[in-house]
């Protein structure tokens, strides 16, 4: 009996010692995977660091967007107690706010301001401005194929032959693009707060808000079947006046 239970113990034992060497395998081999991983040995972290630069960034974009809202706010609130109230204190800033929501924005007589106050043109313009001591010409070399009397707004020329069609004044760009009526259209806006109109163009070759000067090339015009005119048109004080007239006092004068 006892020789039996030595070896049922010694069986237990051998065993016991036979389930520890598994487990210290198994340690063995789950270890490594605790370790530092090879951009963490050289100190790379992109998790955290993006994180925190996308919060950042995050965080000052909603900032702004933030303080232009209130800015917006306030200034939309202003405008409409300024509307609200009676009081003759304020019936200037009134005036003056209807104005500049109603009126186009003198961009000429700012740049001849700037001018004659610094003595250069604003950088937005190409070049210094000739137009003084010039005489006033038309867009384009032709016969006036329809009085200002035939349509009350402007006149038209006959160019015989595909021509470049030029800034009568300096000014700027206040409209390029086509026009119900008068197609491939240019606006140009000059000091005086007059606007010169040059309709049914062939092509453009200015762009908004820019700055222009005398005789400066707008588009092109090429007669054909369906376009054998330039239509121009000069508007000051909101009413046109014949161009013919304007030329001819300039050229008199």
């Amino acid at each position: 009996m006892n020789k039996g239970v030595k070896k049922v113990r010694k069986s237990i034992n051998q065993r016991k010692k036979m389930r520890g060497t598994a487990g210290e395998k198994n340690t063995t081999q789950i270890m490594p995977s605790s370790f530092p991983q090879e951009e963490e040995k050289h100190g790379y972290f992109p998790i955290f660091t993006d994180d925190g630069r996308a919060s950042k960034s995050s965080n000052g974009r909603i900032t702004g967007f933030a303080i232009k809202g209130v800015l917006s706010a306030m200034l939309f609130l202003s405008t409409a107690l300024l509307f609200q109230t009676d009081s003759e204190l304020l019936s200037a800033p009134k005036e003056w706010t209807v104005n500049t929501l109603t009126e186009e924005f003198p961009f000429a007589s700012v740049n001849q301001w700037y001018q004659e106050t610094f003595g250069a043109p604003m950088a937005l313009s190409s070049s210094p401005s000739a137009d003084e001591g010039e005489a006033l010409a038309f867009p384009v070399s032709g016969s006036v194929s329809e009085t200002f009397q035939a349509n009350g707004t402007g006149i038209k020329l006959a160019p015989e032959q595909e021509t470049a069609v030029s800034a009568m004044q300096g000014g700027v760009v206040t409209f390029a693009g086509n026009n119900h009526e008068t197609g491939k259209t240019v606006i140009v806006q000059h000091p005086d707060n007059s606007e010169t109109v040059y309709g049914n163009l062939s092509s453009i070759d200015v762009h908004m808000y820019q700055f222009i000067n005398r005789g400066q090339q707008l588009g092109i015009f090429s007669p054909g079947r369906d376009n054998k005119n330039v239509y121009f048109a000069i508007e000051k004080n909101n009413s046109y006046v014949d161009p013919v007239q304007v030329i001819e006092v300039d050229d008199a004068e």
